[in-house]
């Protein structure tokens, strides 16, 4: 049998996160794992990049910490009822031993995918389920090789900037603004103010969201359709 190295918590939506062991933090908000994810990840990100490019037809997006798999999962559901090929590189430093005790918590209709997805190889493009391509990669973002306009949406879902502040970077922050396409989105869970002046300065356009269940506020930063300094 497997070691469980981490502690299942039951959310405020009866949906099941866990504490990592070496951060001390929750990989989602202990008042609703999936409430959280689909409101800051979907709604707020996949979903708000499609209204403004609704023929896109592909959608390729990253994901900072893959965690659990909760935003893959999520993604997935919410792709599967379009006509959209999904193109999905998650990166990882600190793999999880193993989520079989979670997907006991999960709606019946996500466990098959939900095995699937951590069944996938690390460090290998594989096509989990019909249109929905997964890259999982086992890396640290900061050695990261972005790709110029290679991606349409950043699920930033790194741990907190006072657990992780190596991961809420200006070079950061400037390395993913180059890899997102024009009009892309880049969104996240946190809300702090130097966090967003060094989105702005990286070039994005950032606006203040109200949050998820338990938490005020979150960003959303979007790179402009034209260079800021272009000539109108």
């Amino acid at each position: 049998m497997t070691k469980r190295i981490f502690d299942i918590i039951i959310t405020g939506d009866r949906s099941p996160t866990v504490r990592h062991p070496r951060f001390g933090e929750t990989y989602h908000s202990t008042h609703g794992a999936i409430t959280e994810s689909r409101h800051v990840f979907i709604e707020a990100g996949m979903k708000y990049f499609l209204t403004g490019f609704p023929e896109t037809g592909e959608l390729r997006i990253f994901e900072m910490g893959f965690g659990t798999g909760l935003n893959v999962l999520l993604t997935w559901s919410e792709a599967r009822r379009l006509p959209l090929q999904v193109h999905y590189t998650s990166i990882e430093k600190f793999p999880l031993e193993t989520v079989d005790e979670l997907a006991g918590g999960l709606p019946p209709g996500m466990r098959d995918f939900f095995a699937a997805i951590h069944a996938a190889p690390w460090d290998r493009a594989v096509e989990v389920a019909p249109g929905f391509r997964l890259e999982k990669r086992l890396s640290d973002i900061t050695e990261w090789n972005w790709p110029t306009g290679g991606y349409d949406v950043i699920y930033y879902d790194a741990f907190s900037p006072r657990t992780q502040p190596g991961l809420w970077t200006p070079a950061l922050f400037e390395a993913m603004f180059e890899a997102l396409r024009p009009g892309g989105v880049w969104v996240t869970y946190v809300a702090k103010g130097q966090v967003r002046r060094d989105l702005q300065a990286a070039g994005f356009e950032v606006e203040r969201l109200p949050g998820p269940p338990g938490k005020r506020e979150m960003l959303r930063a979007v790179k402009p359709l034209k260079p800021l300094n272009a000539n109108r």
